[in-house]
């Protein structure tokens, strides 16, 4: 069974702590969290509890009412579509900068809606605070509460209230869910792949490099498979953006790989693949995740007239270059698609699940040892005068799917050999899209080698 939770939705103007308060709720440091106005853009989902109620959080970018910023009115309608969603809505406001002329434009946007609203009046760092906060009275749209994000004061009483207001927790059958995480340099097409994925506009979308800044949930349901897809931000080398909001960016990239099942490698199909491409692939191949490689873009290389041999020609060109260049991602399809002509998403997905059965496969005992017996029989291998001897084998672990082989010496199996195995066991079992990882192990001692 899984469960369709309550939604409380976080609005205010920039820079009024919005995220710092999503981080206090959820009890975790989920969204960036800078000195700097317009951090958060996208909508930010994050589950937490209180008072054994489960409830999902929403963060939304600073809604502003000027046209400086040019996703202003991108993050406006994503705050928007973020309230329709909602049991309760907690407006945030500064008691320190008092009220704000976008607070106003703000209260006046939602005065109409018929949901509970909270005023919540943050950095009310002691009482005399308090008395600062009954002014947000004036914008007339609900009760105030005075609280301290970075402290916890106040935060409390605030969450008895609301969870007085969220609805109980329906339930509907169904399996797991498949954790899928899309990641790729910036600007490759990340956030418009999810959007076509869900079709909607869930996420900012512009040619602004490093427009998503968080990692962001997506649930999703596909072919009776309930998918959660985590968008991240555009994943740069460390050592550019040390001391950087990139680095933060390239942190819960980092960490969304960690908590998925699968990443969905987004590559540039109108440029060659980049260093950067196989750096980011390679996050992926060392958390031993499952993984998809998905060339966007393509319908700008693609001619749109072309003879189909002539466009099978150039995927199998692209292919080639892909498995020239990283042997070691030899495992992970790779699947052409357009974000832009939403062309190409379902075998992207298929490519995905796939993966993640892949993932959690296991091979019995008797069939792999009759595989890898059969490989040693076929071609022997012996160095510095001493054979190799492999006694067993047996798959220990699954997620991904982990070969123990128990010989007389590992140190006399060459990596050469570590691989000519696993391309044994790959021609039956082929799991596309998962690493498949081989422990050697002495017959004579517990320590692995």
């Amino acid at each position: 069974m899984r469960s369709k939770l309550p939604v409380v939705v976080i609005v205010g103007r920039p820079n009024v702590g919005k995220s710092t308060f999503f981080n206090r709720l959820v009890r975790r440091r989920v969204a960036v969290v800078e000195d700097q106005p317009g951090i958060t853009r996208d909508r930010l989902y994050a589950e937490t509890e209180w008072r054994g109620k489960r409830f999902t959080v929403v963060d939304t970018g600073g809604i502003v009412f000027q046209e400086t910023d040019p996703l202003a009115e991108q993050i406006r309608v994503q705050a928007n579509v973020a309230v329709e969603e909602a049991d309760v809505v907690l407006f945030l406001t500064e008691a320190t900068a008092g009220v704000h002329p976008d607070d106003k434009d703000l209260a006046k946007q939602l005065r109409g809606i018929k949901k509970p609203i909270y005023v919540v009046v943050n950095k009310a760092d002691n009482p005399n605070r308090d008395l600062d906060a009954t002014e947000f009275y004036s914008l007339g749209i609900g009760e105030i509460f005075p609280i301290s994000s970075l402290h916890g004061r106040g935060v409390a009483g605030l969450l008895d209230k609301v969870v007085e207001h969220l609805p109980d927790v329906t339930t509907e059958a169904g399996k797991d869910e498949i954790r899928i995480a899309i990641i790729g340099r910036p600007n490759v097409g990340k956030s418009s792949l999810v959007n076509a994925f869900t079709g909607e506009q869930r996420m900012i979308v512009s040619d602004i490099a490093g427009t998503t800044r968080d990692a962001i949930d997506t649930a999703l349901d596909y072919c009776g498979e309930r998918i959660r897809l985590v968008d991240t931000a555009g994943i740069r080398r460390r050592g550019k953006i040390q001391g950087t909001i990139e680095y933060y960016m390239v942190d819960r990239a980092t960490k969304a790989i960690e908590r998925a099942d699968c990443a969905i490698v987004v590559i540039d199909g109108s440029e060659a693949l980049t260093d950067g491409d196989k750096r980011i692939a390679k996050i992926a191949v060392d958390s031993g995740k499952g993984m998809v490689l998905a060339v966007n873009k393509w319908d700008t290389k693609e001619p749109p007239d072309g003879h189909p041999r002539e466009k099978s020609l150039l995927k199998r060109d692209f292919v080639r270059i892909i498995r020239d260049q990283t042997p070691e991602f030899a495992y992970a399809e790779v699947v052409f698609t357009s974000a832009k002509e939403s062309a190409g998403l379902e075998p992207v997905l298929d490519a995905a699940i796939q993966a993640v059965e892949n993932y959690n496969f296991r091979i019995s005992t008797g069939q792999l040892n009759r595989i890898v017996q059969d490989a040693v029989f076929e071609r022997p291998y012996t160095t510095r005068g001493r054979p190799l001897k492999i006694y067993y084998a047996t798959q220990v672990s699954t997620r991904p799917p982990t070969i123990a082989v128990f010989c007389n010496d590992p140190d006399l199996m060459h990596f050469s050999y570590q691989r000519y195995l696993m391309n044994k066991i790959r021609a039956v079992y082929p799991m596309p899209g998962t690493p498949v990882r081989l422990i050697l192990k002495s017959s004579h001692s517990k320590e692995d080698k």
